[in-house]
């Protein structure tokens, strides 16, 4: 499960999105669509005008009645239908358009999503184990999956309905001033009325929107802790807490949703009725000029200098208005999908956007020959030799050190959280070939002088050297190739068995991987599974014993073949007999590497090289175990059970 306080993490509210953020979407669109999304623009823009041109057709057919009922059919009948075959033509081309711009669009979404999603991956891999500690993993998903769906929303429907409509609404306002400036007038009136409800009413809405993303994280984090954490829920009963806990955040949810589309909801009936009554006071308006006489300034009375105001024009400014209203409510109704998707756009830009893990590292692992004078010289084959690559600034040569395994911490000093030191004035060290045992309560900073080797956290003070070099100088990728990790946790992936005894070494052949198997005393029980390694894990091996997914474990970390080894709880899943066959194959995997083991069973540290006990952050205890029988210090009492460990 994770950490305490975790799963709460996206409860603390979603920031707004940051300006810039529209601006950065559009960017990465064009960056990836340029070509195929200016296309689909000229086809929207096709679409947009032909959804434009029915009012002005419906003015020339009623001008061609009112001309027929005058001097009769036979003088327009060619007019008319020349002018249908007309707007048949505009309107099949505007459906081919439109037909054709879907296409695109739909293209271009799915790439700018899978585009985006890998983006957020590749700097996910970069980050450091900090913020996988320190952020709820389902709440991370959700940036993946809820988020990611926000932009799709967007791209594929706000953005494009956004750029058609404010294509057709100036198609409309250029046709209303060509043919009547104060009809146009009543209609401005109407958008600006319909403005003030998408800012009064949307404006209240978007906001719940952003709290109904924030709680749709909020209880995917908590849904997916539960499922990680189901056993322990059923072990300690506690499914009607968890029901009760999940009852009121999914609570939330619905009432943050209910909220936003309740306002949302609202919004469209609004909109419409403003429409009809743009209606009915266009045809007042039309009425008055048409019975007054009043003069009808437009473009159109400009260049022939006739200002009578038409009964085809009042016909198609009513036919005008019901375009202008429905596409303006098309863009009202887009509002809180955009606010939607800009907050989702914000929280996945704040990912991508996480310092990188750095690495100053300039000394690299590669494969060496020696020569007989008993020099190392880098090789492309691989030897079964490695050497530490090390350029010197100085005076711009190389040396090369044999990968031998030597680990020294000298007076180390860390703390996760500043001000609470976990580990003060570490010095140790283990030499090519020697087992380090660390034991001590829980906390007192076994697992942290590990993750320190590693990398995975940078020491404050002191230094750690590494074959003589200090680790800060070598590379993450190529000083984690050297070691070799077993964890209590065991994590396997979904694939065959031999696929993730493979994930130490991904080139490793099918032969080695066995042979890692069976180092780990692995062997027999995957060739007594259905399809033997070829048998698919799925669910992190959720069909396997804890003691069969520790020695698989084991197999996998044994193929990497490195000269340093981290056991961090290895054997404490499996049971005495088994772990008496895997101790009998970590001795042989064990033999001329570095090995460094956190134990709570003594009795699999007895035969260490060196055994240091720890007790808030400090080394207080160090020496054989016959050395520190002798002492009849703190480790004589764990070991003899005069007080546990814990």
């Amino acid at each position: 499960m994770a950490r305490p306080g975790m799963r709460n993490m996206t409860a603390k509210g979603m920031p707004k999105a940051k300006k810039g953020t529209f601006p950065r979407i559009i960017k990465l669109l064009l960056q990836d669509f340029k070509w195929k999304y200016l296309l689909a623009l000229l086809f929207m823009a096709i679409y947009a005008i032909g959804n434009a041109t029915p009012a002005i057709f419906i003015k020339n057919v009623t001008d061609y009645i009112g001309v027929g009922i005058n001097e009769g059919w036979d003088a327009i009948s060619g007019n008319v239908v020349r002018l249908l075959i007309l707007m048949g033509a505009i309107l099949a081309i505007a459906v081919a358009a439109s037909f054709t711009y879907s296409r695109l669009m739909a293209t271009i979404t799915q790439g700018f999503l899978n585009k985006m999603r890998k983006r957020m991956f590749d700097r996910m891999q970069q980050l450091p184990i900090k913020y996988f500690d320190q952020n709820g993993h389902g709440d991370i998903m959700s940036r993946y999956t809820n988020d990611i769906d926000t932009l799709r929303q967007l791209v594929s429907q706000s953005l494009p309905m956004l750029i058609q409509s404010g294509i057709i609404l100036l198609g409309l306002i250029s046709i209303m001033l060509y043919y009547s400036f104060s009809l146009m007038l009543v209609m401005l009136l109407g958008m600006f009325g319909m403005l003030f409800a998408v800012k009064f009413v949307g404006g209240r809405s978007a906001s719940y929107f952003v709290k109904q993303q924030k709680s749709v994280g909020t209880v995917e984090s908590y849904v997916e802790e539960l499922m990680n954490g189901q056993k322990v829920v059923k072990v300690f009963c506690h499914e009607e807490a968890a029901q009760r806990e999940f009852d009121e955040k999914n609570g939330q949810l619905c009432s943050d949703a209910t909220s936003a589309h309740r306002f949302a909801n609202i919004l469209g009936p609004i909109m419409g009725n403003i429409g009809n009554i743009l209606y009915v006071l266009t045809a007042i308006a039309g009425g008055i000029i048409l019975t007054t006489g009043l003069p009808n300034l437009s473009i159109s009375s400009l260049l022939s200098g006739d200002n009578v105001l038409r009964i085809s024009v009042v016909i198609s400014f009513l036919q005008l208005g019901k375009q202008f209203t429905n596409n303006v409510n098309q863009v009202a109704q887009q509002f809180n999908s955009i606010v939607m998707a800009l907050a989702g756009a914000d929280r996945i830009f704040t990912l991508m956007d996480e310092t990188p893990e750095e690495d100053e590292g300039y000394v690299t692992l590669v494969n060496a020959e020696e020569q007989p004078d008993g020099s190392l010289v880098e090789t492309e084959r691989r030897t079964g030799i490695w050497a530490w690559r090390h350029p010197h600034s100085a005076d711009g040569s190389v040396t090369y050190t044999r990968l031998r395994g030597d680990v020294r911490l000298f007076d180390v000093d860390f703390s996760y959280v500043e001000g609470k030191q976990v580990l003060q004035d570490i010095s140790l060290w283990a030499e090519p070939g020697q087992k380090i045992a660390f034991v001590g309560a829980t906390g007192a900073g076994k697992t942290t002088i590990t993750n320190l080797i590693n990398r995975f956290y940078d020491i404050e003070d002191g230094k750690i050297r590494y074959d003589g070099i200090n680790i800060t100088k070598i590379k993450k990728p190529d000083l984690r190739r050297s070691l070799g990790v077993v964890l209590q946790d065991v994590n396997l992936f979904t694939g065959t068995v031999m696929e993730n005894i493979r994930y130490g070494k991904l080139d490793a052949m099918d032969e080695e991987c066995i042979a890692a198997a069976k180092l780990a005393n692995a062997h027999d029980f995957i060739k007594r599974l259905p399809q033997g390694y070829q048998t698919l894990l799925t669910s992190n091996g959720a069909n396997l014993s804890q003691g069969q997914r520790q020695l698989l474990s084991i197999a996998r970390a044994a193929v990497a073949d490195p000269p340093v080894m981290i056991l961090d709880e290895a054997t404490s899943s499996i049971d005495t007999r088994t772990e008496a066959l895997v101790e009998r194959g970590m001795d042989a995997l064990m033999k001329g590497r570095t090995v460094f083991v956190i134990a709570h069973r003594l009795s699999t540290v007895r035969n260490s090289d060196a055994i240091m006990v720890l007790d808030h952050g400090r080394i207080i205890e160090r020496g054989t175990h016959a050395d520190l029988i002798a002492q009849h210090g703190v480790y004589y009492r764990l070991y003899t059970g005069a007080f546990e460990l814990e």
